[in-house]
């Protein structure tokens, strides 16, 4: 029996090979692959490799490689039909049936084909043709080169309402074959059939084996009704079970250990052109569950590319609700927000290919987006509002079927919740995403939605203003602050604080994101029932993610008054020097947020006034730097009296 390629390929999607394999052997990971012992040879030193993202599996001992269809006929000796019943079995799909129908189905997929690709070399000549200079032009504008355009096999639709149903006809097809393949319109209410895609650029859209299954065509016109006209459903195309570049992105991927999904077609080709081959599209459908499949074949966390306004966070959160039942260890997403109204291509295009990577380095967990959209626009400032939140979020979490993933989900979301209970101010109504830019705004939602590395919610980072995404606060200083590092050596030193002043500490700002990192370090080890004493906590911080950053706090703590940071003062004193370097701290982050505002003005202005208020406020923070504790008593209990310099 002859089976169709798309239900071969449905199978591979829904079974990865360290699947099938691991019920006859032991697999370990390594990397990006899992080894393990050679079921066809005798070995004490494995020599058998396993590969999802490329779907295969390959033996160094005895030479076998293959995919999941010849691992059961090499294993078990099922012949390649057994072997897909079985496989179609496991998958839960239905086998199709051996009928003199379906191998006539399988005949006509052939022709069509044929005529797709025939198709395809038709409009690749008329985008070369004189007819196709309004194509070459949108695509010259869109900075797409010609060896981009012929990796693509980008074409042009003609201007000939019947030039391609022409062009088959004489090439032996039929109407039907071209109305099933869909690359004409034909209709009882249409008198004569026409070509699809005239008049558009052209987009072939190709499986994973780089056959070409259908078409997307662009617009050239604002005169024509719909911007993008996409292929119908055919034998050979199902759009549910397609990325665009699925194909030669697979091997990229692979490579780089990395999958990037945006929206559009130019997208991906820009990013292509860019350096990202590694890039795919769903084809004008909100991300589906086989085609989520499709990209963890190709990557363990996909990362979605969208942009930061309604429709961008809209796309994202149908991603998340997308993938929670489906998630398993070390299989996610993770979510890269651009700034609001740009797309990959616009972003390429005015900050350049290092600006990219730059935020896809810093995309987002699924799990701080789903915490993200919980508390986006709530108010919690009511008990029942609270238990809501806490409801919500234990029903989401039910969906995820993994048990270990639910367990660590539940865990992550139960420290959000500690840092979100402990906030002062009653969280308000926010405004909309297009009110967004305002410092404050920024920095409330950070706090809100922050994850133990990222302050800011998802979405905001590309709606904040120029000046916001160039300062500290935003892209996170590289250097320590000594007053910064002060606040942290002292809570170091003296844990209790810690306990005592836990709201206040949460809510504390800071320049640099790793002492923030720590700050959250630090609160996470005070969850316990049992406070830790101050060894055990020394050496559990020590030990912890932040604990690199532990003694880079210390070398930058070098002045005399920061005595009462240390383990010998009293605790009356730690108190009193605690309370100066917080209200030191508050005025030097309400200067830096005032020096930004002047740094803004002074670029947009450029007037004297401006000028000067930017050097008043360089000075103030100045002048702060060398402020220190200086109250009647202090240091007396510690036995420094009378100077706090001593």
């Amino acid at each position: 029996m002859r089976f169709d390629p798309s239900f071969l390929d449905e199978i591979r999607t829904r079974l990865p090979v360290s699947q099938v394999v691991a019920k006859r052997v032991k697999l370990k990971r390594q990397g990006r692959e899992f080894i393990g012992l050679s079921p066809f040879k005798q070995e004490k030193t494995p020599s058998f490799t396993v590969n999802d993202q490329k779907g295969f599996f390959h033996c160094f001992a005895s030479g076998e490689h293959g995919d999941i269809f010849s691992f059961l006929q090499k294993t078990e000796g099922l012949s390649f039909p057994e072997s897909v019943e079985q496989l179609a079995r496991e998958a839960g799909l239905d086998m199709p049936k051996a009928t003199p129908q379906a191998e006539a189905r399988e005949k006509v997929r052939d022709r069509l084909r044929m005529a797709m690709e025939e198709a395809c070399r038709f409009f690749q000549a008329a985008l070369a043709d004189k007819q196709g200079h309004g194509a070459r032009e949108y695509l010259r504008g869109r900075g797409v080169s010609e060896k981009t355009t012929a990796t693509f096999r980008l074409g042009f639709g003609g201007r000939d309402r019947h030039g391609l149903k022409e062009h088959l006809a004489a090439k032996g097809y039929s109407a039907e074959e071209m109305v099933e393949a869909g690359l004409i319109i034909a209709g009882d209410d249409i008198p004569v059939s026409y070509d699809r895609f005239r008049e558009r650029l052209i987009f072939p859209i190709t499986d994973q084996k780089g056959q070409v299954i259908a078409f997307g065509g662009r617009a050239l016109s604002d005169a024509m009704k719909a911007k993008y006209v996409n292929s119908p459903e055919t034998p050979l195309f199902h759009k549910g079970y397609v990325l665009f570049n699925m194909g030669p992105a697979r091997q990229a991927a692979f490579e780089r250990e990395q999958i990037l999904v945006v929206e559009g077609y130019m997208d991906v080709i820009a990013l292509s052109q860019a350096g990202f081959p590694n890039a795919v599209a769903p084809l004008g459908t909100a991300l589906t569950e086989d085609q989520l499949r499709l990209l963890w074949r190709m990557g363990s966390e996909p990362v979605l590319c969208f942009d930061g306004d309604d429709a961008g966070r809209k796309a994202a959160y149908r991603a998340v609700d997308t993938a929670l039942p489906m998630l398993e260890p070390g299989k996610s997403l993770k979510f890269c927000f651009l700034p609001r109204g740009q797309d990959p291509d616009d972003y390429l295009a005015e900050h350049g290919a290092d600006a990219f990577r730059a935020l896809i380095d810093k995309a987002f967990p699924l799990v701080q987006v789903l915490w993200a959209r919980e508390v986006e626009a709530g108010d919690f400032s009511t008990p029942e509002r609270r238990a809501a939140l806490e409801d919500r979020l234990a029903e989401l979490l039910k969906q995820i079927s993994h048990k270990r993933v639910r367990r660590h989900y539940g865990e992550e979301i139960a420290l959000h919740l500690k840092r979100l209970w402990l906030a002062d101010t009653p969280v308000k109504r926010a405004p909309g995403p297009a009110k967004r830019t305002s410092r404050a705004r920024f920095e409330r939602a950070g706090d809100r939605a922050r994850g133990p590395r990222n302050r800011q919610e998802p979405w905001e980072y590309g709606g904040a203003s120029e000046s916001l995404k160039r300062s500290a606060l935003v892209r996170g200083a590289s250097e320590i602050a000594t007053r910064e590092a002060l606040i942290l050596r002292t809570l170091f030193n003296h844990p209790w604080l810690l306990e005592a002043q836990a709201e206040q500490i949460a809510s504390l700002t800071f320049r640099n994101r790793r002492l923030e990192a720590l700050r959250d370090e630090m609160l996470t080890l005070t969850i316990g029932d049992k406070p830790l004493d101050f060894e055990a906590f020394r050496t559990q911080l020590r030990e912890s993610r932040s604990g690199a950053i532990v003694a880079q706090v210390d070398r930058a703590i070098t002045h005399k008054s920061d005595w009462f940071a240390e383990t010998g003062a009293s605790r009356s004193d730690v108190e009193t020097g605690w309370k100066q370097i917080l209200a030191l701290h508050r005025k030097s982050v309400e200067l830096g947020r005032e020096l930004e505002a002047a740094q803004h003005a002074f670029q947009t202005e450029g007037s004297d006034s401006a000028f000067e208020r930017l050097c008043d406020i360089r000075r103030q923070l100045t002048d702060l730097e060398g402020v220190e504790a200086s109250i009647e008593g202090y240091g007396e209990e510690s036995g420094r009296a009378g100077d706090p310099l001593a």
